[in-house]
């Protein structure tokens, strides 16, 4: 690989070496190892390397500066879902069952490329580069926050990272101001009941029946709680009841959904909301309830006007980057809590796919995206470093 920068073909094949190891939260071993060999590879003095005991698959990189005036600190998550991949490429997941279906692979494999810039050429400012775990689930960002990783020197005074966009063209930017992804809440219910002989309801208290009545009932926070001009979400994606017959009672049904929000104001509402209903929906059918909510580290991505007004001008004006503005999109991240913690940007980048989507088996993002990406954003945390 070149000491200067690299080729679309080493970025290529970095990408490709990932994508054949992916990695569910938490579980990234193999990963952090790829990530901290090549790193270790390009190290200089003016690079320093930092695990996280407590937090083992985590790997932070700091670039020490010529004449710092900040840190800037940019962002990667790095692992996989619980999917099995069918695009039928020779680079395929080599772990079955799990697959790199929302792009992880290219948003590392971008962090690399401008982290491997700035180890051969020392930048003016501090830069942290943070390869974060546990983004799908199990909220890594706020664990590493939480576990107070970023102080002192580590603390980045503006975060920036990015999330591929199967939508937009290869190589495109593409950000807005205010909030660009939703927070989201995974809402966990089961319905207890007294099961029984499906000719004598009348001795039963019908988990199943409460549990059909309760999804009926949570499509009202949407349309008649939330402001029509604000964006909310609530789906419940898995319902279990009753065994295999059709003549038994269930006595109990679990539920799991999703609820999101453009504004944490509006998600909380709609959290309790959901609450009262399902409370309401018990002592209607005479069952009990269990209700969990986990929002964790999935708070709105709601970028800082200053940040955003910087990175949008700056886009904008370099003809060498392909920039849009865009809406906000349902889609969540975990680093929406890292940017309620430090102010910072969050973009998306084109992955030229248009006819699949994040998280579908045959998901397969154009590399031709990563050089430009990576030149994008290397050319503006260059030009930031300028700015007093």
């Amino acid at each position: 690989m070149s000491e200067t920068a690299l080729s679309q073909a080493d970025l290529q094949q970095i990408r490709r070496d990932l994508h054949q190891i992916p990695e569910l939260a938490l579980e990234e071993t193999k990963t952090h190892a790829y990530l901290k060999a090549l790193i270790v590879q390009w190290q200089t003095p003016w690079v320093e390397i930092r695990e996280v005991p407590e937090l083992p698959t985590a790997l932070l990189v700091r670039v020490q500066g010529t004449q710092p005036q900040r840190t800037l600190g940019y962002r990667t998550d790095i692992d996989a879902l619980p999917i099995e991949e069918q695009t039928g490429l020779p680079f395929a997941s080599k772990h079955p069952g799990k697959m790199h279906a929302c792009g992880h692979d290219m948003h590392m494999t971008v962090a690399l490329g401008v982290l491997h810039h700035f180890c051969m050429t020392q930048p003016k400012d501090n830069l942290v580069f943070l390869f974060q775990p546990a983004e799908e689930e199990e909220f890594g960002g706020k664990k590493l926050y939480d576990l107070g990783v970023f102080k002192d020197e580590w603390r980045p005074d503006e975060f920036y990272g990015l999330h591929d966009n199967p939508a937009l063209p290869a190589g495109q930017i593409a950000t807005r101001q205010g909030t660009l992804f939703a927070g989201s809440c995974v809402v966990r219910i089961v319905f207890s009941g007294a099961g029984g002989h499906a000719a004598m309801p009348h001795l039963t208290n019908d988990a199943l029946l409460a549990a059909a009545s309760f999804v009926t009932s949570v499509q009202s926070i949407v349309s008649r709680n939330l402001n029509p001009v604000d964006a909310g979400v609530v789906t419940f994606g898995s319902l279990h009841a009753g065994g295999s017959v059709g003549n038994i009672i269930a006595d109990e049904a679990k539920l799991i959904g999703t609820m999101r929000g453009l504004t944490q104001v509006n998600l909380e509402m709609m959290m309790d909301r959901i609450q009262r209903i399902a409370r309401g929906t018990a002592e209607t059918f005479n069952v009990d309830v269990d209700i969990e909510l986990e929002q964790g580290g999935y708070q709105p991505v709601e970028n800082d006007p200053d940040t955003t007004a910087r990175f949008i001008d700056f886009m904008e004006q370099d003809e060498a980057s392909d920039f849009t503005i865009v809406d906000s999109a349902m889609t969540a991240e975990d680093f929406g809590y890292l940017l309620h913690q430090i102010p910072g940007t969050m973009f998306w980048l084109g992955v030229n796919d248009p006819s699949h989507n994040l998280h579908q088996a045959v998901f397969s993002p154009d590399e031709a995206a990563l050089l430009p990406g990576i030149q994008s954003i290397t050319r503006f945390l260059t030009w930031r470093m300028a700015q007093n």
